[in-house]
């Protein structure tokens, strides 16, 4: 079994767990809160043995092999690096850092002390993604690829009162782009690699946070558009364009739909078996590298070049965090 801590008490926390608990060698073992009242509250929640609300102590629990980091943004690399020197390996909720500097210093720590950090980037470890990987080998060269993720989050209303809360807050290294766009970005980055030229714009609020936005990316002989919203709601899928037919995916966060239209107007549907909460595969994932005593290189890679872009964007878009501002390891 590995022996999971998770670092937050929020909905995130209580979706993954219901994934994780599928996992036949999951166990969930403790719960770290700010307030000890909180803690406690949510370990009763969940049957979970021990609750914490002090990360030194957490950290020091030998009776934890693995940590579920799902804090504000601002605070992965901190939470995330505490973890990784007392030996244990870590599951970073998407966005996985602030910013590159940040990725840098804690994929250095996970290679110092031997152990795996993995990004939670749910949708590229299930089997909708493997479907879109299937496909893309159907049609053709590529030339154009559109990735859209739009939705009108309820934390707006009150932004629009005056009240502005974690989703729209640049305290916390949030927006449009961190929160939805990176769903977009990871995607692409691992389907297509690093582009060769990014260009942004997007609709800043009043309080310097992105509402929403749309990122145009070049590569040899391709283009491709990300577009994303915390403000609005679009009904469009996602589409792969190539020179013998198009892939329309109707969620690229979530795929479950994957139909090829071919140029001959002949439609081909990809199958794909998948359980309804996918983050079941992201702890399926990081129990296997565990396990199997892997490294995940492989997938931090793709980390890697997602916050590179969401860097140039933001400097496109002067948009800038207090984490920007500091180095963790200083």
């Amino acid at each position: 079994m590995v022996r999971f801590a998770v670092i937050g008490t929020n909905k995130i926390t209580d979706k993954f767990i219901a994934a994780a608990e599928r996992c036949k060698e999951f166990e969930l073992v403790a719960v770290y809160s700010r307030t000890k009242e909180r803690a406690v509250e949510y370990a009763g929640k969940h049957n979970i043995p021990l609750a914490y609300n002090d990360l030194d102590d957490l950290a020091a629990c030998n009776e934890v092999d693995a940590v579920y980091v799902a804090s504000p943004n601002n605070l992965h690399a901190e939470h995330t690096i505490k973890m990784l020197n007392s030996k244990k390996h870590v599951l970073c909720e998407k966005t996985i850092a602030s910013n590159s500097r940040e990725l840098a210093d804690m994929l250095q720590a996970a290679n110092y002390n031997s152990v795996i950090l993995l990004e939670a980037m749910r949708p590229v470890f299930d089997p909708g993604f493997k479907a879109i990987e299937y496909g893309i080998s159907k049609l053709g060269t590529i030339r154009r690829i559109t990735f859209q993720y739009c939705q009108y989050s309820s934390r707006y209303d009150n932004f629009k009162k005056g009240i502005i809360e974690n989703a729209f807050n640049p305290v916390f290294s949030n927006g449009a782009l961190m929160d939805i766009g990176v769903y977009c970005i990871h995607p692409l980055v691992k389907l297509f690699g690093m582009p060769q030229k990014i260009w942004a714009n997007a609709i800043i609020l009043n309080n310097g946070v992105d509402g929403a936005g749309t990122i145009m990316v070049k590569y040899e002989g391709m283009q491709g558009e990300l577009i994303y919203s915390k403000i609005t709601n679009s009904i469009l899928p996602s589409q792969i364009q190539g020179e013998k037919g198009c892939m329309i995916i109707k969620e690229i966060h979530d795929p479950k739909e994957i139909t090829i239209i071919y140029n001959d107007g002949n439609k081909e549907d990809i199958p794909i078996d998948k359980c309804d909460n996918n983050m079941y595969y992201e702890v399926e994932e990081m129990i296997r590298l565990i396990k199997t005593k892997s490294d995940a290189r492989k997938h931090n890679q793709y980390s890697l070049m997602q916050l590179s872009i969401m860097d140039a964007v933001r400097k496109q878009l002067g948009i800038t965090f207090p984490a920007d501002c500091r180095w963790i390891n200083d």
